[in-house]
């Protein structure tokens, strides 16, 4: 059995980089910066690659071969506020649009909503709360 969480890492795609990484910033309130990765663009989500911590790392990415999409993968962030509702505030705020509001996950697995980011991409916010 493995130990550790399935997934390793994650990336979104994004058309805007640099949009992107402001409307993230702006979300979840921390800090990304956008950096050359070899011929690509990328911004790291915080991550401490130092300790083996639970849960996956991942980046916004600039891909010219792949397009932002909201009928692909689902990407659930944990609300850094621990409670889904203060981004979904947040995220209005920022002009993103609300697919789901803020709503109960059945037997007592939290709470979630779904917004569409800058780019286009649907993504979730999970919470206890």
């Amino acid at each position: 059995m493995n130990e550790r969480n399935v997934v390793g890492w994650f990336e979104i795609v994004v058309s805007d980089i640099e949009r992107a990484v402001k409307f993230y910033n702006e979300l979840f309130g921390f800090s990304m910066e956008a950096v050359d990765f070899g011929e690509a663009k990328m911004a790291m989500f915080p991550a401490d690659f130092e300790k083996d911590l639970p849960g996956a790392a991942g980046a916004l990415f600039l891909d010219t071969q792949r397009k932002p999409s909201s009928d692909g993968t689902l990407v659930y962030f944990t609300s850094p506020s621990g409670d889904c509702a203060n981004e979904q505030k947040k995220a209005q705020e920022l002009g993103a649009k609300i697919i789901t509001e803020k709503y109960e996950i059945p037997e007592g697995h939290g709470f979630m909503i779904l917004i569409e980011d800058s780019e286009g991409n649907t993504i979730a916010i999970h919470s206890r709360e």
